[in-house]
């Protein structure tokens, strides 16, 4: 297995919400491709944040790509050489939430979408969740807090009732790690 080689890379497309790169590659078997194109994405913090009810925080919002209202677990983007990704998870989760944790642990990171885009998603556990925090909301951001006991979510997966890749991911690698009784 080899890595494929950059000839050229050109910006594209530059909005400071979207970034477009076209790469001219040369594949392990000599074939050159001229109109590789590439997404660079910021990376994003996504945080399984738990109450002390075991409870887990969740936003229902609209997304516009999909034009679907879809319940996932809060987070965004963020820099990573302004800021790390727990530090990302938790203003995140303060922001969209109004929640603060007690303890705040990586999951794990994991790639996106990496035939296409840049990013890392990186998933946080945020354990004792409680609502002692300022909700701050993009103006983009219209927000519905949803409390669900941790019992129920593997039901509402299975309904599709949460259908978002990154949420499903993070809770089943965090639902994995907690210990409750």
């Amino acid at each position: 297995m080899q890595r494929w080689k950059t000839i050229n890379s050109n910006l594209v497309f530059d909005n400071p919400w979207c970034q477009v790169r076209q790469d001219e590659v040369e594949l392990p078997n000599g074939i050159v491709l001229d109109d590789y194109f590439v997404n660079i994405r910021p990376d994003i913090a996504l945080v399984l944040a738990v109450t002390p009810q075991r409870e887990i925080v969740f936003v229902r919002q609209y997304r516009h790509g999909v034009s679907e209202i879809l319940l996932e677990l809060p987070g965004g983007s963020f820099n990573p050489q302004l800021e790390d990704g727990l530090t990302a998870a938790r203003r995140e989760l303060e922001e969209e939430t109004g929640y603060v944790a007690e303890r705040t642990n990586l999951i794990a990171t994991l790639y996106d979408n990496p035939v296409k885009d840049t990013n890392k998603i990186y998933l946080v556990l945020a354990e004792n969740a409680q609502p002692s925090g300022t909700q701050q909301l993009d103006i983009t951001e219209d927000v519905e807090i949803v409390l669900i006991p941790v019992t129920e979510v593997l039901e509402k997966i299975s309904t599709g009732e949460i259908c978002v890749c990154g949420t499903i991911a993070a809770l089943f690698l965090g639902l994995n790690l907690l210990s409750f009784e």
